[in-house]
């Protein structure tokens, strides 16, 4: 009896070692793509605030803008708060282009950041207006400047943007199904666990590490954020457990935790909060 089982219990904690490893490396990677598409939108929004002579203060979880209400005007409410959004919309689309025609037929571990780059860029545009419409801040004061037709405007365009979001998760199980190197995780029979190590527990654990690392300045459009990211997740992790692919490159690189990536992470996290802990003034 322990001759027959030993091979068996070898392959199981093979795998169980496999996934903690990968899943820790997704974590890490779903962290640096937040924080690389949310640099993007601060820095993007901070550009255009800049340009347009209007002051502010950013914060580690905000960008707190110096100028009265009635101070501002059509235009610059629509550049400065459509900025960030847009430029996350064509981070989206130039990491999904990198990743399909670069990144998939390469090792490593840079598809799997090119895919949550695409995910957090996409969660970015068509999130942050459903999530900002609940706090009628951020983006949702674009279209409620923009077209000056009343909030059922606002969350009508919140809800079609809400229904595209689950559409593109759903069209990105590609992208993720070939981010993977591990010929074990990829197996099919493996699927469900493959879906819960990199992908839904990155989200949860990457969020939650992230809330812990701004706290007590993580302001609640930023949590919504992080949120609504599930509404391209679950698709897509439905697209994938029907989906039989199972390939991997020829010579896939073998499953190791990226402390790499986990001291990057750490200075990462620790200099944004010294250096944005108390606010960087602009303008």
């Amino acid at each position: 009896m322990s001759v027959t089982s030993t091979p068996v219990s070898h392959a199981s904690s093979d795998v169980g070692q496999k996934s903690k490893i990968a899943g820790a490396n997704a974590t890490l990677l779903f962290i640096l793509a937040y924080l690389t598409a949310d640099g993007l939108y601060r820095l993007a929004t901070i550009g255009v605030a800049a340009a347009l002579g209007i002051p502010g203060v950013w914060h580690f979880s905000a960008i707190r803008f110096r100028l009265a209400d009635a101070e501002w005007w059509r235009t610059a409410v629509v550049a400065v708060y459509g900025a960030g959004p847009l430029a996350c919309l064509a981070l989206a689309g130039g990491a999904a282009w990198w990743f399909w025609q670069r990144a998939r037929f390469k090792r490593g571990l840079f598809k799997q950041y090119l895919l949550w780059l695409t995910l957090h860029g996409l969660n970015l545009f068509f999130g942050a207006l459903v999530a900002d419409t609940f706090t009628q801040n951020g983006f949702w004061y674009v279209p409620s400047w923009l077209f000056l037709a009343g909030n059922i405007v606002n969350v009508a365009l919140a809800f079609i943007f809400g229904l595209v979001l689950p559409v593109l998760g759903y069209l990105a199980a590609p992208l993720f199904l070939q981010s993977h190197d591990s010929r074990t995780l990829m197996r099919y029979e493996h699927r469900r666990r493959l879906l819960l190590t990199t992908l839904l527990a990155p989200w949860l654990l990457g969020s939650v590490i992230l809330c812990l690392a701004k706290y007590p300045d993580l302001s609640v459009n930023e949590r919504l954020h992080l949120s609504t990211l599930l509404l391209a997740l679950l698709p897509l992790a439905l697209a994938c457990s029907n989906e039989l692919f199972e390939f991997t490159i020829e010579a896939p690189q073998k499953t190791r935790l990226a402390w790499g990536l986990a001291v990057l992470m750490a200075l990462l996290l620790g200099a944004g909060r010294v250096v944005l802990g108390h606010g960087l003034t602009f303008g």
